[in-house]
């Protein structure tokens, strides 16, 4: 076998290369052995490998040169999925539960539940393909309110196209919001670390924050109590009534709390004819739009804050209100698809 000098040089590196592969060198040292005129028998010997070796690289070295020297692995061919297989994982995922107890299948326990030839990331594949996720757990739950579709309209009526000169406010309570003071000190953010609270706590008492959510312009009113009876719920009406112009008409959302039904609300519905009281169905509070503004409190002040007493929490709630109302934003909520009829298993979806 000849080689050019560029050849005889590539391959002596590659022959006397520490860092690079054995296999490489190994092929390497098999063409100068050649070159130099030695035996196949005296290869045999001195590289411990067969003829079939020899012929393989002789042969593909011949053919390509240098090119030829790589490795190139066959591979296999493609596995298939066959759609009788993709039904059975399917049926099993599921129709079935795990024989061990376990609540849902993992891909791994699921192919060998199968055995064969199928493995876990055949399953995980069919999965992926009709979206399959059994790790994952939603929870939900399902109005039994007869007049759903009624109070449903009604409320979703006042969101979309809400009476001309009118006022519509969605009310509600955050109750037993606790004090919270952090017996260690706030470890706090700093490069490739989170913000740290100790794990023991001193607890100072607990309070009430009313909210009435202004569904045309954003702002909040809040109102903070100790307790959440039905006569702080009637005296944060009034509020709601003082801070609007005499005798414009007041349309209130709320949920069907027992405080939000007694005989000292309806006294003062009475009082003031032009306060309209709408109740969302029962176990729909998702409907009230105030439960959005609360939950981004509840990110914002409540989670994580440290408060030394139950007036610290008063003031930090008031004066978060208070910087919110300066750049209020009204909810745009819309029905996902107005012309579906509503129902318990409607979807509307909140921007």
């Amino acid at each position: 076998m000849k080689l050019t000098k560029s050849e005889q040089t590539e391959l002596q590196r590659q022959a006397s290369a520490r860092n690079g592969r054995a296999d490489s060198a190994r092929r390497a040292r098999l063409v100068l052995l050649l070159a130099e005129g030695c035996t196949w028998a005296e290869i045999r010997t001195k590289l411990d490998c067969a003829d079939s070796y020899i012929s393989r690289w002789s042969k593909r070295f011949e053919t390509e040169r240098l090119a030829g020297l790589f490795a190139r692995h066959a591979g296999r061919e493609r596995y298939k999925v066959t759609d009788r297989l993709e039904a059975r994982v399917l049926a099993w995922t599921t129709k079935r539960k795990p024989a061990d107890g376990s609540t849902h299948w993992s891909s791994r326990r699921l192919a060998a539940e199968l055995g064969g030839d199928i493995s876990h990331m055949t399953v995980t594949r069919i999965w992926a393909k009709h979206g399959l996720k059994p790790h994952r757990l939603e929870g939900y739950i399902a109005s039994n309110d007869p007049d759903f579709e009624t109070k449903a309209a009604d409320v979703i009526g006042l969101y979309l196209n809400p009476p001309q000169h009118a006022a519509v406010f969605c009310v509600d309570e955050k109750t037993a919001i606790q004090a919270l003071d952090r017996k260690d000190p706030v470890l706090p953010l700093s490069p490739g670390r989170a913000e740290r609270h100790g794990f023991e706590y001193f607890r100072h008492g607990t309070l009430s924050l009313y909210a009435a959510f202004n569904t045309k312009t954003g702002e909040v009113l809040g109102k903070t109590a100790e307790r959440h009876t039905s006569a702080e719920f009637v005296a944060f009406l009034n509020d709601i009534v003082v801070n609007q112009p005499r005798g414009k008409e007041i349309h209130v959302i709320a949920d069907n709390l027992s405080a939000h039904k007694t005989k000292r609300v309806d006294e003062f519905l009475a009082e003031y004819p032009n306060v309209h009281l709408h109740f969302t169905p029962t176990y729909s509070s998702w409907l009230n739009q105030v439960e959005l503004w609360f939950a981004k409190i509840e990110r914002d002040v409540i989670a994580r804050g440290v408060f030394t007493s139950v007036p610290d929490l008063k003031r930090k709630l008031m004066r978060y209100i208070r910087q919110y109302n300066t750049q209020a934003k009204p909810v745009k909520w819309k029905y996902f698809d107005p012309s579906r009829r509503i129902t318990p298993d409607s979807t509307v979806t909140v921007h």
